[in-house]
């Protein structure tokens, strides 16, 4: 990752109004854009943080991208967990490294790799194929082929093959059908969470995980908002990303209380 951009990696192409392109950089190849043509081959060896110049002289600023920002640019399938959320996700679950974690739901894969990228291993679970093909496509054009991560085609809901996990991390419309078999596929101790967009379907996962056996259930939902800042004038921006989703969370125990 340091050192020369090379073919094969991914760029991140910034403009003078700030707009984002991520592009993988392939020898010979050209990027066309509004500004102009840019050929890949004037990216290629070049640094992080250089200007380059297209063939009408507009320029625009070279560097890797963030996994925020391949989250929000690379192809998908399925709506993407925006980047306010993964963060709140590996804290909420308390994902680290050495942990064995089951996704179910894995869409696009953006938080499969968040949470690869903190040393965890990844096992998915996925009912569509083409999202599991993107969601592995996606995860290794950001980690490599070397990342601990399966998706296999399956119903979470029918049951959980694998035991002893640490987190169940679940991006579906009805995660309580899921928690008895988490209850038999996690470690004592283990944290599930889920990721629901309307506060129905919250009610009813948090009344499922009222049965048991599960304690310490938290319900949050996360609010971004930048601001403008400039010499003359410092406010919040006139828009913000506000609800994109609910995020509860609960740990296994052995009896509820």
């Amino acid at each position: 990752m340091v050192g020369t951009l090379s073919a094969g990696e991914r760029v991140l192409l910034v403009d003078a109004k700030q707009r984002r392109y991520l592009l993988k950089l392939v020898a010979g190849a050209e990027f066309h854009t509004h500004a102009g043509i840019l050929a890949h081959d004037a990216v290629i060896g070049g640094c992080e943080g250089d200007t380059v110049a297209t063939s009408t002289g507009r320029a625009f600023l070279v560097l890797r991208p963030t996994l925020a920002e391949v989250v929000l640019k690379m192809p998908r399938g399925a709506q993407v967990i925006y980047p306010k959320d993964l963060g709140a996700i590996l804290m909420a679950a308390d994902i680290g490294p050495g942990q064995r974690v089951l996704e179910a739901g894995v869409g696009s894969g953006a938080l499969s790799m968040a949470v690869l990228r903190t040393g965890a291993s990844v096992v998915g679970y996925e009912l569509r194929q083409d999202f599991a093909q993107r969601a592995r496509v996606n995860v290794e054009a950001m980690l490599g082929s070397g990342a601990d991560y399966r998706v296999e085609l399956r119903d979470v809901t029918a049951g959980i093959d694998e035991v002893g996990l640490d987190r169940i991390l679940l991006d579906m419309p009805e995660p309580w059908r899921v928690l008895p078999h988490a209850a038999e596929a996690m470690r004592p101790g283990g944290i599930v969470l889920a990721y629901l967009p309307t506060v129905n379907q919250t009610a009813q996962l948090r009344a499922a995980l009222d049965e048991g056996p599960y304690d310490l259930a938290e319900t949050v939902e996360v609010l971004h908002r930048t601001w403008h800042v400039t010499p003359r004038s410092v406010r919040p921006d006139h828009r913000m990303v506000g609800h994109t989703g609910f995020l509860t969370t609960a740990r296994l125990v052995s009896r509820a209380r």
